[in-house]
């Protein structure tokens, strides 16, 4: 678990932004959060949710691949089916069309880390 409170932050504030049918990378949530390259711990970020009462769209972040990567935690299914009941459909090898479904904030990437995060 990253020992960054910040960062923490800034990852949860931008899942809650994912619209529905959208999605946002392990990398991307870290970029945004302003950690390139901290994908693993923007994962373990969104691991830290699991059994917590939190309301937060976690089922919107898939890895780089389009793919679900919460299988070796037994949410696997339950992602899947919640984000085809968000409208996301999946090809036969379990992939989204990350081109269609990404999502990003509305202002640039450095612009929205500066201005989203700032007290």
């Amino acid at each position: 678990m990253p020992r960054n409170p910040e960062f923490r932050r800034r990852i949860l504030e931008l899942v809650a932004q994912i619209p529905r049918g959208k999605v946002m990378t392990y990398g991307q949530l870290a970029l945004l959060a302003g950690q390139p390259g901290a994908a693993r711990q923007a994962g373990y970020v969104m691991n830290s949710l699991q059994g917590t009462e939190h309301g937060l769209p976690w089922q919107r972040v898939v890895n780089a691949q389009g793919r679900v990567s919460t299988g070796k935690i037994g949410l696997g299914d339950l992602q899947l089916a919640l984000l085809i009941n968000d409208g996301v459909e999946f090809d036969s090898s379990g992939r989204l069309d990350l081109a269609a479904r990404q999502w990003w904030p509305p202002e640039p990437p450095q612009a929205a880390a500066a201005s989203l995060f700032t007290e």
